[in-house]
């Protein structure tokens, strides 16, 4: 719950330092916009509080690390993904994006501060506690981070603790530890596939850089 509460308040904090111009640099994402990604940032803070208000009385069927599954790259041909750049554009200035941010993201906060972690959730046909939901949402929003800054090289970076726990995290999904030579930035990076890997990386990867990347859904 603590690494939730940094990694959501850094990047929340970091998509209202960014200046406006900046918007329309292209993101970590594929096609998207910092624009782009702010506004799936936006949906992302509605299915947190969507979530933390839809109990559940079963047993739990997923965990922080299983919640996620590991799938194919996408294609881009996802309706959602096509639909997110349309809905930023409407927004017109990014004072509006930041403003909606903001506001739905600190009641996304605030939620999380105030829910029982043992509490059960249900989501994406699961069922979980509130403790696991919102440790598999550091994941989320340490890579986003880094979507959101990769263009911009004077944005704040995640702490370092989320860092560390975002590639924990990453580390157990996947079934396989990264080289302690690759710093927790660049493992998530090459990991996700977000960059590829140098040589020298490579050779400090060995075998598991022909497992790459591990793609997250």
């Amino acid at each position: 719950m603590e690494f939730f509460s940094r990694s959501w308040t850094a990047l929340r904090t970091t998509v209202a330092d960014i200046p406006d111009a900046d918007f329309a640099m292209p993101s970590g994402c594929s096609g998207w916009l910092v624009r782009d990604l702010v506004c799936h940032l936006v949906i992302d803070a509605q299915d947190v509080l969507i979530t933390l208000v839809t109990p559940a009385d079963t047993e739990p069927t997923v965990d922080a690390v299983t919640y996620w599954k590991l799938v194919e790259p996408p294609t881009g041909e996802d309706p959602l993904d096509a639909l997110i750049p349309r809905l930023a554009a409407a927004y017109g200035e990014p004072r509006w994006l930041k403003f909606h941010l903001d506001d739905v993201g600190s009641a996304a906060g605030r939620a999380a501060e105030l829910a029982d972690p043992a509490a059960r959730v249900g989501t994406r046909d699961e069922v979980l506690t509130v403790g696991d939901y919102l440790s598999a949402y550091v994941v989320e929003w340490t890579l986003h981070h880094l979507d959101l800054i990769a263009h911009l090289p004077a944005a704040a970076e995640p702490p370092a603790e989320t860092l560390a726990a975002a590639r924990a995290s990453l580390e157990k999904i996947a079934g396989a530890a990264f080289p302690a030579a690759l710093s927790d930035k660049d493992a998530l990076l090459i990991g996700t596939g977000r960059r590829a890997p140098t040589d020298a990386e490579k050779a400090v990867l060995g075998d598991l850089a022909a497992e790459l990347p591990f793609v997250l859904g």
